[in-house]
């Protein structure tokens, strides 16, 4: 059984249908007492980190995450809730859960520091200025340091569906498996162990999308 961390965030809604679609069991709940029992925690959502927060230590989810994460249960985070599994982000100043190290930074941030060489500049010089943020739509991700078993079955180079204006940087880039190029190098899957994240939205990315959360449910009867 699946359970889907309720609170009070975007986009949860969008998760709910996709396992739905897929015919796999799952339990919604904004009660962390409701999902002790569960195999597997999805943990989507769009929003701010600040207010994210917030909500999470308002129902308790942010001590029970960490406790789930602890104890090596399947964990998968979805846009802010791939972000602030890490430890701080710069949307706020906000302290978030430290499930893995890393930050979370501004897409203009990561391109003010970005200092192209002289062969690159004419090429690269106006390419941040010319990106709008949020960034928003379909993009590739190219795998890497040995992709995740969550895409098995799906093409590197596919194309998922993006909606971020910050970017996880996680402290040890060996985690990183999968990534996407908008101005910068993009981390579009993180994983460690038990908890594997998705900066793109798995449920709005069509079939390949779809097949990622078939093969996180793969113990689920219903998969």
């Amino acid at each position: 059984m699946t359970g889907i961390v309720d609170y009070n965030a975007g986009n949860i809604r969008s998760v709910e249908h996709a396992l739905e679609h897929l015919k796999l069991p799952f339990i919604l709940s904004r009660n962390p007492k409701e999902l002790e029992q569960v195999d597997r925690i999805i943990f989507p959502g769009d929003g701010d980190a600040a207010y994210a927060m917030e909500e999470l230590r308002k129902t308790g989810f942010d001590s029970f995450l960490k406790d789930w994460a602890a104890a090596g249960r399947p964990l998968l985070g979805i846009c802010i809730g791939a972000q602030i599994v890490f430890d701080w982000s710069e949307e706020g100043d906000t302290k978030c859960l430290s499930l893995l190290p890393g930050k979370i930074r501004r897409f203009s941030s990561i391109w003010k520091e970005r200092q192209p060489d002289e062969e690159e500049h004419e090429r690269t010089a106006m390419l941040a200025p010319s990106l709008k943020i949020p960034h928003m739509g379909w993009n590739d991700v190219a795998f890497c340091n040995g992709g995740t078993k969550l895409c098995t079955g799906i093409s590197d180079h596919s194309d998922f569906y993006f909606v971020h204006s910050y970017v996880i940087q996680p402290e040890n880039p060996e985690l990183i498996k999968g990534y996407s190029d908008y101005g910068c190098m993009v981390p579009a899957i993180v994983e460690k162990d038990n908890i594997t994240v998705f900066q793109f939205h798995p449920e709005k990315s069509g079939a390949k999308g779809l097949k990622i959360l078939q093969n996180f449910c793969s113990g689920d009867a219903a998969c």
